[in-house]
């Protein structure tokens, strides 16, 4: 039910097998977030009802079981998820929010420096352009990595995947906020407003309905909650959990990195577990 994703990286559509396939590859899809990128937050709360808030909240609060020190945020987008984990983490918490769209940063920080009391409230919180699939942070250097609605735009998804793993800590912990597939009974009424009636919505108010029609594409393609907490196994993940939001139209993963011989002898190796 939510709306619209970040812009972790760009996107084409093809046609195969007259099925619309959504395929990330160009700089198309930072051209099309640089053009809703002022009614982004208002399309994203009224497109979902509101349950977006919901879900940040969820989120923010697996998290904050975590305790982490240095925080990713990737595909931060308007940095409506970094500001949340802001206002429930602990103050001395760094918090690096990356997106590969510049006109969305530019609304990030907008919101950020509002007012004087905003700039002091996040002020650890510090946005920056970057690419996911090659991120510039050396490896083991965050506590804690998250992804909201970002993940399906990854362009090779293992890729991103284990340059996620990469830059984690031992023990690190790796939380994606997700579309998934709904429930089976819910299916039906959910693909008829995703493919048919958002797009016209959206359209009306954004004037760029074919960014729905995209939306609903890599919905559709995404895989489901088990298949990708197998991806993530297999990008080397050691503890996986999965859960479901909203009729599962969303789910959260919990992917821990296991500890490292180098750092923790095997007779003594400790991992975190996705228990919150």
């Amino acid at each position: 039910l939510l709306i619209f994703t970040h812009s972790s990286k760009r996107t084409w559509q093809i046609t195969l097998n007259s099925k619309q396939m959504h395929i990330p590859i160009g700089t198309k899809v930072e051209k099309m977030f640089s053009g809703i990128a002022e009614k982004y937050d208002f399309l994203n709360h009224f497109l979902s009802f509101g349950i977006d808030y919901h879900w940040r909240n969820v989120l923010a609060n697996k998290v904050k079981a975590q305790e982490p020190k240095m925080l990713l945020d990737l595909a931060t987008g308007s940095g409506d998820v970094a500001f949340k984990l802001c206002d429930s983490l602990k103050k001395h918490t760094e918090i690096i929010a990356v997106d590969f769209c510049p006109a969305m940063l530019d609304q990030a920080r907008s919101k950020q420096s509002k007012s004087s009391a905003k700039a002091e409230k996040y002020s650890n919180v510090h946005f920056e352009h970057g690419d996911a699939l090659s991120l510039k942070y050396p490896s083991g250097y965050f506590d804690v990595v998250t992804i909201a609605f970002g993940v399906r735009n990854f362009e090779d998804r293992m890729r991103g995947l284990k340059e996620i793993l990469r830059v984690l800590k031992p023990n690190g912990s790796l939380f994606i906020l997700e579309f998934s597939r709904a429930d089976s009974w819910f299916r039906p009424f959910y693909y008829i407003y995703l493919k048919c009636l958002l797009p016209i919505i959206a359209g009306i108010v954004s004037r760029d309905k074919s960014a729905y029609e995209y939306l609903a594409g890599t919905i559709e393609n995404f895989p489901s909650k088990s298949a990708l907490s197998e991806q993530l196994k297999e990008a080397g993940f050691d503890s996986v959990k999965a859960t479901g939001h909203t009729f599962s139209t969303v789910a959260i993963h919990c992917a821990i990195k296991g500890s490292t011989p180098i750092d923790t002898p095997a007779n003594k190796a400790t991992s975190r577990q996705c228990d919150h």
